[in-house]
């Protein structure tokens, strides 16, 4: 199959499904073409079956905004066109599903029929759905599509509440690539990090609001009355900077490491000793994932799709949203012992492994072959 893939280039979730999906695929012999904005974070390097096309968007007069929605639509069709594409597969519903259905309408005019598969990640429906001048649009977008599929359970849910949507919605969960992982943690590193061997307590985000890392903040620091362990903070945003001040009012700047943005978020995780996500809304956790699949632990939220991935009491522990003490009292009971660390190590990956890519790739296809023998 030829694919035109079309996600967000950065380092949130639904960039990352998607790229790791369309390597997983050209793996697999089919030919894949990323059309973004800009080459994917986790593209890597030349890879045979994997081409990229960047939509460039200049400044018009006439535009207060770019109008990136339609230079990605004619992007689509120019690419569809050049390279006899078979279907479009487009990560959020807004712009790249709506996008997809003008280019679809315009090479409908030529006399090309082809199939759009739209998966939903989260914000374009949690988010956006909270705006009713959206609701016309994400809901024809989808409607529109020839299949749909969602991360979670919670996420149709979500959908199905919010918007007028007349079209059955396929579940996929998000995924991790054991391939990654096969990497050794850095122990220099580590050692600079924590030099006495204390305990690692890590979180990665975007640092938006609904990531709640104030709250990350604030369970290091109830933590830190019961026991002497450190915390990483991966990623950046703009919670960056509060965060840092209420470091600053605890006194406890000098046991934090505010790592920012990096390429791999793997190499932190593989340090990690237990990963924290006291997120508002997930509509998946694609972070606890991938921390789980290093055998972290996971202390988060009962908020969105994440209990349909971390299993209470076993693979870590959920707690209500904004439950300070709740998290950090999971937090020491993952650390209780060595003996219970090494049980909540063991059952972590092993819930980890049903989310593998071979396990979800067989997915995708099936919707693939679907669309296209309609």
């Amino acid at each position: 199959m030829k694919i035109a893939m079309i996600c967000y280039p950065t380092f949130g979730g639904s960039g990352v499904v998607a790229t790791e999906l369309g390597k997983a695929l050209a793996d697999k012999g089919h030919e894949i073409h990323f059309i973004t904005y800009n080459t994917p974070v986790r593209l890597g390097s030349f890879k045979s079956g994997i081409f990229y096309h960047e939509v460039r968007v200049s400044d018009y007069p006439l535009f207060d905004y770019p109008p990136y929605e339609l230079v990605l639509a004619s992007k689509m069709v120019e690419v569809v066109k050049d390279h006899d594409i078979d279907l479009i597969h487009v990560h959020y519903a807004i712009p790249h599903a709506s996008a997809a259905i003008t280019a679809k309408k315009i090479l409908a005019d030529e006399d090309i029929n082809l199939p759009i598969v739209t998966t939903l990640h989260g914000t374009d429906i949690t988010l956006l759905g909270k705006d009713i001048s959206f609701e016309p649009v994400i809901s024809y977008a989808i409607n529109k599509s020839n299949a749909v599929t969602a991360v979670s359970e919670d996420l149709k849910h979500e959908t199905n509440k919010l918007f007028g949507v007349d079209k059955d919605i396929s579940v996929i969960p998000n995924f991790f690539c054991p391939k990654h992982f096969g990497i050794v943690g850095d122990e220099e590193f580590k050692a600079v990090i924590a030099p006495k061997g204390q305990p690692i307590l890590t979180h990665i985000s975007n640092f938006r609001p609904v990531k709640r890392v104030l709250d990350v903040i604030e369970v290091f620091n109830q933590t830190l009355k019961s026991k002497d362990l450190r915390l990483l903070l991966v990623g950046d945003g703009p919670d960056r900077t509060a965060a840092e001040q209420l470091c600053r009012k605890y006194g406890i700047l000098e046991k934090v490491v505010f790592l920012g943005k990096v390429k791999n978020p793997i190499e932190p995780l593989m340090i990690s000793d237990v990963f924290i996500l006291p997120s508002e809304a997930e509509s998946f956790g694609l972070a606890a994932l991938e921390a789980m699949a290093a055998g972290v632990p996971v202390v988060a939220t009962n908020a969105g799709g994440l209990p349909e991935l971390v299993v209470n009491g076993t693979s870590g522990h959920l707690c209500e949203i904004g439950d300070i003490l709740g998290m950090s009292n999971s937090v020491l009971n993952i650390l209780e012992s060595e003996k219970r660390f090494s049980e909540f190590r063991s059952s972590t990956l092993e819930r980890a492994q049903e989310f593998r890519i071979d396990f979800i790739l067989p997915k995708y296809l099936e919707i693939y072959n679907r669309v296209l023998n309609q």
